[in-house]
């Protein structure tokens, strides 16, 4: 009996760790995934805080991309009882900021200029 408990709780720690380490590393990886996408050129920034694919094999990541923003800048619209493209403008800001050089950054005017 002791056996299946001592197994059961290997298992149930090996789960745990796995579960632990999946939300840490995910968003690492698809940062990175990002920055080499925006330094191919294949994604750009928006002045509003939303990527744009320059290239149509990045769509399904940029749609993921902006869902994602799109949840955070409406959480903290919420938040902080603002408009949710103002609260993507700022973080326009800070995306600009940290991003890799060639990014490339649409102004609201529909222009493009790379860092």
């Amino acid at each position: 009996m002791v056996f299946k408990s001592m197994k059961m709780l290997r298992v149930l720690f090996v789960a745990f760790a796995f579960a632990s380490v999946i939300p840490i590393a995910w968003p690492t990886a698809w940062a990175a995934d990002l920055d080499s996408l925006r330094s191919s050129g294949a994604v750009g920034e928006r002045y509003d805080g939303l990527a744009v694919a320059r290239d149509g094999s990045a769509s399904d990541f940029v749609s993921a991309t902006n869902a994602k923003r799109t949840q955070i800048y409406q959480e903290r619209a919420n938040k902080e009882g603002v408009s949710v493209k103002q609260v993507g403008m700022v973080y326009a800001k800070q995306i600009m900021n940290k991003a890799p050089s060639g990014t490339w950054f649409q102004a609201e005017d529909g222009s493009w200029v790379q860092k």
